[in-house]
């Protein structure tokens, strides 16, 4: 695919391929849940985003912090740190765009003069100065849902209608948006699985992903290796590959557009599968 430079274009041409597109994740992070430490150095993290690439990822997701349950914050210097001169080497080598996984104004800034298109958001830009920075930078945002912050969300979260309280955060989330100048057509939305939800609740928002099409918005989802599949199946991390692949079916058919994995090959010939079964009606389950 030829992509055009400015950042809505690259959305709006990666959008229009044929099938969901898959987002590789890259932690430069001692911490995350998965793969913490793994990418931490600037070498390791260019190896493993160029195999990313190579295994056919359309987009590849670079975060600084970790945003798994108990995670600290880090510092805003620290932050830019781990993921500037990560971005700033791939966009020299690597055509595939690269998104920003970060709640802070001044790392997506940083990050998108360094040569990001996009930003994703766990906290959908409800950090002091967010919506102000995301709307000045004119870019493509993913706001996700999260109930609580990330050190206590996992602490008994309740809700009386999970899918219907996601649902109305996100169009709260896209009113606020709006009216900061973000302009629609740059919005996607995220119900964000394990972010705030047990195990019932995650099942529940899978189930009822097809609902969050009435937002109007691309979807973009994150299974990948979740807590959710250790506690339904007793598996550890690097056990969760099936479990994860059976959820990233069930979400492309329920009408997921994008799927933010760590096992890319894998779930890209999933995706592939399931796109291939009908062009003519397989994400209207």
């Amino acid at each position: 695919m030829t992509l055009q430079s400015t950042p809505a274009l690259i959305l709006n041409q990666l959008l229009q391929a044929k099938r969901p597109l898959v987002m590789g994740i890259l932690n430069v992070t001692p911490d995350s849940f998965s793969d913490g430490n793994r990418f931490l150095s600037l070498e390791n993290a260019l190896t493993h985003a160029r195999q990313m690439v190579e295994e056919g990822a359309d987009i590849i997701d670079i975060g600084g912090e970790s945003s798994r349950p108990g995670a600290e914050p880090v510092s805003e210097q620290e932050e830019l740190c781990r993921v500037i001169p990560v971005i700033e080497r791939l966009v020299r080598e690597v055509a595939t765009p690269i998104s920003i996984d970060t709640t802070k104004p001044a790392v997506m800034r940083a990050a998108i003069e360094a040569g990001a298109f996009m930003i994703n958001d766990v906290n959908a830009l409800q950090e002091p100065g967010a919506l102000v920075m995301a709307a000045q930078l004119d870019v493509p945002v993913c706001i996700m849902h999260k109930k609580g912050a990330s050190v206590t969300m996992q602490k008994a979260p309740n809700y009386s209608d999970v899918v219907s309280e996601v649902a109305d955060f996100l169009q709260q989330r896209i009113h606020c948006c709006e009216r900061a100048g973000i302009k629609r057509q740059h919005i996607l939305i995220d119900p964000g699985f394990g972010f705030g939800k047990t195990l019932a609740h995650n099942l529940t928002l899978l189930d009822n992903l097809a609902k969050f099409k009435e937002l109007d918005l691309p979807i973009l989802v994150g299974l990948s290796r979740k807590t959710m599949f250790g506690d339904l199946l007793q598996k550890p991390v690097n056990a969760r590959l099936p479990a994860s692949l059976s959820a990233l079916v069930v979400a492309v058919m329920k009408g997921a557009n994008i799927v933010r994995v760590h096992d890319v090959v894998a779930s890209v010939d999933a995706v592939r599968v399931v796109s291939a079964l009908g062009q003519n009606g397989v994400n209207n389950v």
